[in-house]
């Protein structure tokens, strides 16, 4: 997961030897030159740390969120294939998002285990629906991924504060049509272990953020 440090985004990448990690260093760089990006990039041996930030601000960007987006996009990605995972701990990132509101809705979810690593993502055209829903559907669906690898004890973030607080409980579900979806998603929770869920802004959930309208652009 990306990190916001010294007015950077931040994030640490770790691959199996030099090889395949000066493999992917090569690929950042093309996507740097493609978006005319100078990221500030360290590799010792199968590590590679990079650093994201707009100089001319001084700070962190949208400019920047859309490189850290594409780079955990990149094939070389150290993601797992299912069938070799088992996995006890992880982190989920969800989103959903609609354009029209109600309109053309999509979901998006990114399964990470406690090391970053990316173990699945994937995303799902919707149909017409609102946002909100389309937000708790994203839950539903990451959290049933969750499960379906084994996953006891998990850490969910999501930019909607209010899917968060109403799955917690702090704030009423006052429209008919999410109550629903509301309570499966709740019910899900109680597989768990143990079960987290976070709040965090929108940089910090931009995989699945770029996922959910992918899906959507190619409809």
């Amino acid at each position: 997961m990306w990190q916001k440090k010294d007015n950077s985004l931040y994030k640490k990448f770790e691959f199996k030897d030099f090889s395949e990690a000066f493999e992917f260093i090569n690929k950042v760089a093309a996507l740097a030159e493609q978006q005319n990006h100078h990221p500030k990039i360290l590799s010792d041996y199968g590590e590679v740390e990079i650093w994201l930030t707009t100089h001319s601000d001084k700070s962190v960007t949208e400019k920047d969120e859309r490189l850290a987006a594409a780079i955990d996009n990149l094939s070389s990605l150290p993601e797992k294939s299912e069938a070799s995972v088992q996995l006890t701990e992880a982190k989920l990132f969800t989103d959903g998002g609609s354009r029209g509101n109600p309109g053309p809705s999509a979901l998006g979810y990114v399964i990470y285990n406690f090391d970053d690593e990316v173990i699945k993502k994937d995303s799902k055209y919707l149909g017409v629906i609102t946002n909100n829903q389309a937000e708790y559907l994203g839950l539903k669906v990451g959290l049933e991924a969750c499960l379906e690898l084994g996953v006891e004890t998990l850490e969910v973030y999501m930019d909607s504060l209010l899917v968060i607080n109403q799955v917690k409980g702090l704030f009423k579900v006052k429209n008919v049509d999410l109550m629903p979806i509301n309570a499966e998603v709740r019910e899900l929770a109680t597989k768990f272990e143990t079960i987290s869920f976070t709040h965090v802004p929108r940089a910090m959930n931009k995989l699945a953020d770029t996922m959910v309208n992918e899906c959507l652009d190619a409809q």
